[in-house]
């Protein structure tokens, strides 16, 4: 099955997240993926999916508007003819196919729906069956979806899967039906709309806060006509405040509110076209500077009454609210059976898209406690956020908590379920560097000292991962390498037959992934640790699904070169075949015989590693450095790491140039490696 057709039974569906979530599923398994929206309305088809996947092909059948010229000149053949003709170009095109069924946006749902049958029927793909849960009763929703597996099986579809969407939270429903059916609870932060969205339903201008604040999402309204002390009752979080332009007093309340960090409002709606004083907002943009403030022309019975049924979607502009989605699918559906009965077999070849994704999908699919010890930064919060929308890892920030609690609040982030812990004020703290002042004994370090030292952010975590109180972490994005990885060094220590901690990079390439090493850490390894570096490298390769054949790097290849670099490089070939017999090895290699067939054929014929290397070993750091940022600068490769190894735990370092999806991608390499550790 190289289609999938998305079918609903009418609007209001929440199709978008089920489209959003498959979409995600194609692109782990396959290279070129594709979307059709058969009939298009409105804005363009797909943006979201388009902007976020880059597919390989993208288009629409027709618009609605030519869709009725068509049908009504030359009748339903005509069209449908065109729209399968657009179907199976596009689909020679791509290696899976994502369509787009309609948005019922007419009054004839019947004939709709068979219109969405007749297409699904002739595309020869099979149907997910999306079903609105308009319904209160377990019963009602259950007889929906038998109704919509029946609609399409007797109009002539192969029905994959059916899902209910939007369902009333810790309800069961069960449609007993020969396929998988899914039930995927309401979530409030996606029917909720942002505040942008409201804003653009009501014409209002923002006169307070940034662009981050209007992706805040609006759960609730308060309005505010009464009292200070009666309004200050009724604020909750997520509710956007509405009251007169005129009320200063309330808006100055809000804004201190949420500065106390009492309540964390979604924004303020002033309305009837009156904005306060320079003085009032200078006050309240010191007191709250990323609460958004927004003023309407109209009063607030109005404005009420148009807020009153707007619901969230998901834009490429909200990317917070389209990893919720995705989280959130990938918590109520079977993904991986769902590939299995799609049949989609994973391609041979692993863009970065690809390998981003499996990281991901398995860092989820054995959750682990990280620590973040740098969070105060800004990277790290937004980082957070996105781990935590979509149930990647469980993490713990070190930082003030005010401050992180704070900053969280001005990014409209939502960290709900993340531990914040003070070094400066944990009680862990004396517990800490009794054990460290055990650890570090034969140095003369005291308790005295001790207790300073694990005021260290990266000590202090250290030692959590250290005691078991979390499986892994992550620092660097605003502290050097040395300060990252010393506390690993004294007190998480090596594993045992490795005499040396090293790192890799991953290079994502536009068709596989090659693994680098040492890129980061050791400055000229003699030929014992280099030796450990291939073997070590080698088994992270492995772990990541990449299969290991070491190229020993040098700049000559086979028994063409002399000298003491080539014969460091020679020797440390002889040990790895010693050592781990069982794994491919090659040595010494130039770095053109180890990736390119043609030159291997040439230089070292019949070499079970030149020209298909994947596991490449440099003989120093100045080496090693310089080539992966030449390939990732100059190839377009997506560089992921450094990633530690020979750690008894993981324990990694980021870039301080590191941008939030690089830490993304390292918190799951770490979740994966202390998967493996606790074997």
């Amino acid at each position: 099955m190289r289609s999938i057709y998305v079918a609903g039974l009418g609007p209001g569906d929440g199709r978008q997240i089920v489209e959003l979530g498959l979409m995600e599923l194609l692109s782990r398994r396959v290279d070129r993926t594709g979307v059709f929206r058969p009939i298009a309305r409105g804005r363009r088809a797909s943006a979201l999916i388009e902007d976020r996947y880059r597919p390989a092909a993208a288009a629409i059948g027709v618009t609605a508007e030519d869709a009725a010229d068509i049908y009504a000149r030359r009748g339903a053949e005509e069209l449908i003819g065109r729209l399968v003709s657009r179907f199976h170009t596009l689909e020679r095109e791509c290696d899976a196919l994502l369509v787009l069924g309609s948005s019922f946006a007419t009054d004839d749902l019947p004939r709709e729906l068979a219109f969405n049958a007749r297409l699904a029927a002739e595309f020869g793909a099979p149907v997910i069956v999306v079903v609105g849960a308009h319904a209160d009763a377990a019963d009602e929703i259950a007889r929906e979806m038998r109704t919509g597996y029946q609609v399409f099986s007797d109009l002539g579809c192969t029905v994959l899967a059916v899902i209910a969407n939007r369902v009333p939270p810790e309800m069961v429903v069960e449609p007993d039906l020969p396929v998988p059916c899914y039930v995927i609870p309401e979530h409030p932060a996606l029917s909720a709309p942002t505040v942008g969205q409201v804003a653009d339903a009501v014409q209002a201008k923002q006169i307070q806060g940034d662009a981050e604040g209007l992706l805040r999402d609006v759960t609730g309204f308060v309005f505010g006509g009464a009292t200070l002390p009666v309004l200050l009752e009724h604020l909750v979080d997520g509710a956007l405040l509405l009251t007169p332009g005129d009320r200063s007093d309330l808006l100055v309340a809000a804004a201190a509110a949420e500065a106390a960090g009492t309540v964390r409002l979604s924004g303020v709606m002033l309305t009837l076209g009156e904005t306060p004083t320079e003085g009032v907002r200078a006050l309240t943009s010191r007191l709250s500077p990323g609460l958004p403030v927004l003023s309407a022309a109209d009063g607030s019975f109005a404005v009420a009454t148009t807020l009153g049924g707007l619901e969230g979607r998901l834009t490429a502009e909200n990317p917070r609210k389209t990893e919720t989605a995705l989280g959130h699918f990938d918590a109520h559906v079977d993904t991986a059976d769902l590939a299995d009965r799609i049949e989609l077999a994973r391609s041979e070849r692993v863009t970065p898209m690809m390998f981003e994704h499996m990281l991901l999908e398995r860092a989820r699919a054995g959750r682990r406690h990280i620590v973040l010890p740098e969070g105060e930064e800004d990277r790290i919060l937004r980082a957070a956020d996105v781990l935590v929308r979509r149930g990647i890892v469980d993490l713990t920030l070190l930082g003030r908590e005010e401050v992180v609690r704070r900053r969280v609040a001005d990014l409209g982030l939502d960290l709900a379920g993340v531990a914040v812990v003070d070094p400066l004020t944990s009680p862990l703290r004396d517990t800490f560097a009794q054990e460290y002042a055990r650890l570090r004994a034969h140095k003369g370090i005291t308790m005295e000292r001790a207790g300073d030292v694990l005021t260290d952010v990266n000590f202090f975590g250290t030692m959590m991962l250290h005691t078991g109180r979390v499986d892994g972490m992550v620092s660097g994005a605003a502290h050097t390498t040395a300060a990252t990885i010393l506390p690993a060094f004294q007190i998480i220590r090596t594993v045992p037959g490795t005499s040396i901690v090293s790192s890799v990079f991953f290079m994502c390439l536009a068709d596989r992934v090659l693994v680098y090493g040492d890129c980061a850490i050791n400055p000229d390894p003699d030929a014992g640790q280099l030796a450990d570096i291939a073997i070590s490298s080698a088994r992270t390769a492995e772990h990541f699904g990449v299969e290991p054949r070491i190229a020993m790097l040098s700049y000559s290849t086979g028994r063409s070169g002399h000298g003491a670099d080539v014969d460091k490089v020679r020797e440390a070939t002889a040990m790895v075949a010693e050592r781990a017999p069982e794994l491919l090895v090659e040595g010494p290699i130039q770095y053109d015989a180890a990736v390119d067939p043609r030159v291997a054929a040439a230089k070292l014929p019949g070499s079970q590693v030149a020209g298909r290397a994947t596991v490449l070993i440099f003989p120093d750091l100045n080496t090693g450095n310089n080539t992966y940022k030449a390939v990732q600068r100059s190839a377009g490769a997506v560089a992921v790491g450094p990633v530690l190894q020979g750690l008894r735990k993981p324990v990694n370092d980021l870039s301080r140039g590191a941008l939030v999806t690089d830490i993304v991608s390292t918190v799951a390499i770490t979740a994966i490696q202390a998967q493996e550790a606790v074997r």
